[in-house]
């Protein structure tokens, strides 16, 4: 794509322009936090997000009453050093007032996961109105650097020099098996990406549907189906047949040390995980106050491993660890334990072998874990819940790929997203950081450790919104 880089169809500013693209959490986290944090001496600050509000994004976008936050209110903040800030924010709005079901009995409350967005958009909204932050209602089609830096053309023929630009794109879509995907490709109930709005519609009442993935994809896909009346039976697969896990009865304090003496492979920390379960067993607690620790002091432990120990927890290890950390609500559990209990959902440790078409019909052949023999058994709706497709993250927008062939963006050698610095500035080809190019969230998490639940988001997002005023301060004052 060939650029103009001078005159841009936008009037710039004398002050600095810092372009973010992607307005969800970590989008939208950046932006406040650095307004908040420069002052008077902010600069310009433009989103690009499609979406009609900023703060939504993929995860708090959905409309379906079934998806649920899977982290209790008075946890979840935009404010790291104010985590009940959205619970007194739904006090205050009566947000649940159509929603009796999001209190449980010991007080935790778990709202419809778009009234999380709700939330962050009302403290933008002030931002917005006053011109402090602009939202391009945009897709960017491509960026390309500019002397000193950045221009920006977006899909609707804008242009924008941008001093500093921050990567806060969602998460790839899932996957397919590459077999699978050809085969059932034009068949009406296959549902490779149930991101899109209105994807298990097609998945009729009595339908024996297959789900490949067992995770909160897989758990909100269930809850989402037996709220819109499927009575069929349900087989939800992975290659390890772990099924997400719940909350604990009660709210417990994290428990555990993991960074005084931090392990330095994945077998000592594996070690270190299962000694301190067993000590807060002795004191009346479960795993879950271990995991919290864990989780809460990722970025720490995660950078005391060498990049071999931290591949190797990310191909054994995963697995155990995102079916202990990413819980899934209590509301979405007890559908999974009713559908189970009454023979409906079988959750199995297999993968798909083969698989075939027999007018609507779709027969997949089965390879369980534990056995050598095969199961062939028939479906009506396969949908594939496998998680974002992390390592494939620069094939998925156009801007993305220019920038890994210009040599300013690779995988991280985790295979967990976006290399970039401790400074969180994305690492090109030759190793070296780009300093006015930021990675904002998920994309990060190679380097951050812990990036995927609201509040390590919440604390990258100020943290990369430092790390910009910073350099705009030392830009100024230079």
């Amino acid at each position: 794509m060939q650029f103009q880089t001078e005159p841009s169809t936008e009037q710039k500013s004398q002050r600095p322009l810092v372009a973010i693209v992607g307005g969800g959490v970590s989008g939208a986290g950046v932006a406040y936090h650095l307004l908040k944090l420069a002052g008077n001496e902010a600069p310009d600050i433009l989103v690009f997000e499609p979406r009609p509000m900023l703060g939504r994004g993929l995860a708090y976008d959905t409309a379906d009453p079934a998806h649920r936050i899977n982290v209790p209110a008075a946890k979840m903040s935009l404010q790291p050093d104010d985590p009940e800030e959205f619970q007194r924010w739904i006090e205050a709005n009566d947000a649940l007032r159509d929603d009796p079901e999001a209190q449980r009995e010991n007080g935790q409350l778990f709202p419809r996961r778009r009234v999380f967005g709700d939330y962050v958009g009302s403290l933008l909204q002030p931002l917005l109105k006053s011109g402090a932050i602009t939202h391009r209602r945009a897709k960017v089609a491509a960026i390309r650097r500019a002397r000193d830096g950045w221009v920006i053309r977006d899909d609707k023929g804008g242009l924008t020099q941008a001093d500093i630009v921050v990567v806060a794109t969602s998460h790839p879509p899932p996957v397919a098996p590459g077999r699978l995907a050809a085969i059932l490709a034009n068949h009406p109930r296959f549902v490779a990406d149930t991101t899109k709005p209105g994807s298990l519609e097609v998945v009729r009442p009595q339908d024996r549907v297959l789900v490949i993935g067992n995770g909160l994809t897989a758990a909100d896909v269930i809850a989402s189906l037996a709220r819109n009346g499927h009575e069929g039976p349900v087989v939800a697969i992975s290659r390890r047949g772990l099924r997400s896990r719940g909350h604990a009865a009660s709210p417990q304090e994290p428990f555990g040390d993991f960074v005084t003496d931090p392990a330095s492979s994945a077998v000592a920390l594996l070690r270190k995980v299962r000694t301190s379960i067993r000590q807060a067993a002795g004191q009346g607690l479960s795993w879950h106050a271990v995991i919290d620790q864990v989780r809460s002091q990722g970025h720490d432990l995660w950078r005391a491993l060498p990049v071999a120990e931290r591949r190797r927890i990310v191909r054994h290890l995963r697995p155990y660890w995102d079916v202990h950390r990413f819980r899934i609500a209590p509301q979405v559990e007890a559908v999974l334990d009713s559908a189970i209990e009454a023979g409906r959902l079988e959750v199995l440790a297999a993968s798909v072998a083969d698989a075939g078409v027999e007018g609507e019909t779709i027969r997949i052949t089965l390879q369980p874990r534990h056995a050598r023999e095969r199961s062939e058994r028939t479906f009506d709706a396969v949908v594939v819940t496998t998680g974002p497709a992390h390592g494939g993250i620069l094939q998925t927008q156009p801007w993305l790929g220019e920038l890994e062939r210009e040599g300013r963006l690779v995988l991280d050698p985790t295979g967990l997203g976006l290399a970039c610095s401790e400074r969180s500035e994305a690492v090109g080809a030759d190793g070296r950081p780009v300093p006015s190019l930021l990675v904002s969230g998920p994309l990060a998490r190679g380097t951050f450790g812990e990036l995927m639940g609201l509040p390590q988001i919440s604390e990258h997002a100020l943290f990369v919104a430092r790390q910009i005023a910073d350099k705009l301060q030392a830009a100024a004052a230079g």
